[in-house]
């Protein structure tokens, strides 16, 4: 049960811990020893949901810190934070807090109660609901009771829920409301290991054998003694199995990533070292939960790190993402803040259409902060620290004006990460003297494994590896770009019955190699250039990085929302776009209408539409020409001809979760955009081996001008395609040579 108690308020300020990170390219045998486990014949990796892992403990520095369970952890947390607030959920509008000492206890009734419904040792408790203080307690309870702690995405269908519920042997699932139990009663005949459902969010609205509310689940075990659960926490080891997270199925099957108690007790106290954190002796820290607890980058901020340093967590609304969260930002005001690409798009958006609707004195105000604040921020990134005068007045006029106004007033850090973000919207926000941190890393190390600070931050770069760590760069070109390979504690254990893939992940010297294209500058700080995956190798044989082309287009034209690059083993590279739209709040599906500042670009224009589908019916001229415009500004600056855009076209709708475009922390499912939009794709492509269409009137380009030949458009179907189109023609234009259907660039 929820309730209030009292606890002491940190006052002093935040007192930073000292820490280095370690060598970015160092030597694998110079920093790390491999101490067996208790198996001597453990390997670096399993896929056995028993098995055991050699633990990476370093010789010396943080990677050679004695190894603990989660319950360890949690005893060390509860003797030095027991009566800090931990967890607090807003009920009735009042906010229900439980300190450490309760966190705690409810933990443990919560495992004696997983007990009596019979989990098994390395059997799945799978939780699928929005983040609550009841999703936590499952999840460290089931792995206290020897079960590992399995979150599946709220977005899942039954057929990807049980998927994950089958693939884990689930004993029991948690689910926060009717609508995610009817999602688990349709599979229930095909989960033979599943024993009980709790639900948690909602009073249950029918009985049925093994279906418990939370209140009543949390007295079952009541009578389980308490020698029976701790026997079972003492046999269990730092080197076992305790969680799974499973990937969202971008690119194929989620695949069950086993991490053991050392890979989440090690990684939140490096990670969290890394990251300057405040003991909460000293000042505790404040952060909301809101992204899926399901991904490992909402675990570790809002279960682990707190843990580690007394942090106390607050409980965002279910609708966060559909508008709640700013209320929520401003109420609880957190002292640190991470926010997926999306959130902070959104944020950006939303300011730019509210200070475009100010007197026009507000406006050059803000912009002559925002260049002050840019300025600034950009020379301190750079190691200059003097504050001019003029950044001290546009600090109390404007910045913390903006930084209250979205309850980011008193947060030190604010973090970005889980998909990339572009360099237009860090420089937004580090105008608003709101610097926007990179952190980089996936679910098989653990959440973190590069991290940028205010004071060691370079924009665009997502940081240096953490304590411990080690980053290298394999088989780089001429550039330095290569895969980004990882080493260190927080390397995952394996897939679960998944040898291919785990042997395809962890390479013999133990390096984790992530699929990830970067370098490393001469300070270790990492840039990611790409995904293998997502590269798009032309049929002349040229790669290109699809997530920089996109950014500068969406960049270049305010009203795109998303873009997609495409062109693998094609002739040229296309686009597919979409138009920034209102959302049903209920649904999330994105409706026809356009976002208001799509509407005020519009009117900016000359336009007077408001819906998406009047845009492209009509092919309206003022929105097709300054697209048309700005991917001919991209093209300008395309490094190849290669990379220039050939071809673009609107789509009807913007991707989204519903749609399944877009994945749980709004990354971009490529595979499920090229299926889904295969026939729009085909007609880039579809007259390059046909004769040369003559019904359009054909312009040969000024022999000075330097570019790539330009399209053939077809009216009919609204594609209009572009390369390096001068902005003063205005007619569809074929340029010359143009041997046997390929195009050519002009010399």
């Amino acid at each position: 049960m929820l309730c209030e108690a009292d606890a002491p308020v940190a006052v002093a300020e935040p007192v930073p811990v000292a820490c280095s990170n370690s060598d970015p390219q160092g030597s694998y045998a110079e920093h790390f020893s491999f101490k067996p486990a208790s198996s001597p014949t453990s390997g670096l990796w399993t896929t056995q949901r028993d098995g055991e892992v050699k633990l990476r403990i370093a010789e010396k520095g943080l990677g050679s810190k004695a190894p603990k369970t989660v319950h360890e952890l949690f005893q060390e947390t509860v003797k030095k934070y027991s009566n800090y607030y931990a967890l607090a959920s807003k009920k009735n509008g009042n906010w229900i807090k439980l300190t450490y000492q309760m966190y705690y206890n409810e933990c443990w009734k919560a495992a004696k109660s997983f007990l009596k419904l019979g989990l098994e040792r390395f059997h799945g408790v799978c939780i699928l609901g929005f983040n609550a203080a009841e999703w936590i307690i499952a999840d460290i309870a089931a792995i206290f009771a020897g079960g590992f702690a399995v979150g599946i995405y709220t977005t899942n269908s039954p057929e990807a829920c049980h998927y994950v519920a089958e693939n884990c042997s689930a004993n029991v699932v948690i689910v926060e409301n009717h609508k995610q139990l009817q999602k688990i009663l349709e599979i229930q005949h095909k989960l033979p290991h599943l024993k009980a459902i709790v639900q948690y969010g909602e009073a249950l609205k029918e009985k049925r054998p093994n279906l418990y509310f939370w209140s009543e689940f949390m007295e079952l075990g009541r009578d389980v003694p308490d020698s029976q659960l701790q026997e079972i926490i003492d046999s269990q080891k730092p080197n076992q199995c305790c969680t799974l997270i499973y990937t969202s199925g971008t690119t194929g099957q989620p695949k069950g990533v086993m991490l053991s108690h050392d890979n989440l007790t090690w990684t939140a106290m490096a990670a969290g070292c890394s990251l300057l954190l405040t003991d909460a002796k000293a000042k505790q820290e404040l952060v909301i939960s809101y992204l899926p607890l399901s991904h490992v980058a909402a675990q570790m901020t809002d279960i682990w790190l707190p843990m580690i340093f007394g942090a106390q967590v607050f409980f965002a609304q279910p609708d966060a993402l559909k508008g709640s969260l700013v209320e929520t930002l401003r109420e609880v005001r957190p002292t640190s803040f991470l926010g997926v690409p999306r959130v902070w798009e959104k944020m950006e958006e939303r300011m730019k259409s509210i200070g475009a609707k100010s007197s026009a004195l507000r406006r050059k105000v803000a912009a002559w902060a925002k260049e002050i604040g840019l300025q600034t921020n950009l020379d301190r990134m750079n190691g200059y620290y003097d504050i001019p005068m003029n950044f001290r007045i546009a600090k109390h006029l404007v910045y913390k004006k903006v930084q209250k106004a979205i309850g980011l007033d008193r947060c030190t850090r604010c973090y970005t990460g889980a998909a990339p973000i572009s360099r237009e919207t860090l420089e937004f926000f580090l105008s608003l003297d709101i610097p926007v941190l990179e952190l980089y890393g996936m679910s098989e190390s653990t959440g973190p494994h590069t991290v940028s600070s205010p004071h060691m931050f370079r924009l665009t770069s997502c940081g240096r590896s953490i304590s411990g760590c080690q980053t290298r760069i394999h088989n780089a070109d001429q550039y330095g770009i290569g895969e980004v390979c990882y080493l260190g504690r927080h390397i995952f254990m394996g897939y679960l019955n998944m040898e291919d893939k785990t042997k395809e992940a962890i390479d013999e010297e133990g390096w984790l190699h992530s699929g990830d294209l970067g370098k490393l500058d001469a300070h270790g700080f990492l840039y990611i250039t790409g995904r293998i995956k997502e590269l798009i190798i032309t049929a002349g044989g040229e790669n290109i990085p699809p997530v920089p082309i996109e950014d500068a287009v969406k960049a270049a034209v305010p009203i795109i929302s998303n873009a997609m690059l495409v062109g693998d083993k094609a002739k040229f590279v296309a686009m597919l776009l979409t138009l920034k739209c209102n959302v049903n709040i209920d649904t999330g599906e994105p409706r026809d209408d356009l976002a208001p500042e799509a509407i005020e670009y519009c009117q900016r224009l000359g336009s007077k539409a408001t819906k998406v589908s009047e845009i492209i019916r009509s092919k309206d001229k003022a929105v097709y020409a300054a697209i048309q415009n700005g991917i001919s500004a991209v093209n300008e600056r395309a490094t190849s001809n290669a990379q220039k855009i050939q071809k673009w076209t609107l789509l009807e709708k913007d991707f989204s979760l519903f749609g399944g475009e877009l994945g749980p922390t709004m990354k971009l499912k490529r595979p499920v955009v090229v299926e889904k939009y295969k026939d729009q794709i085909a007609q880039f492509y579809a007259d390059l081996d046909g004769p040369l269409p003559t019904r359009f009137p054909v312009r040969v380009l000024p022999l000075q001008h330097s570019g790539v030949s330009v399209f053939t458009p077809c009216a009919s179907l609204g594609l209009v395609s572009c390369l390096d189109t001068p902005k003063h023609l205005c007619s569809p234009i074929l340029a010359l040579p143009f041997l046997q259907g390929q195009i050519q660039p002009l010399p």
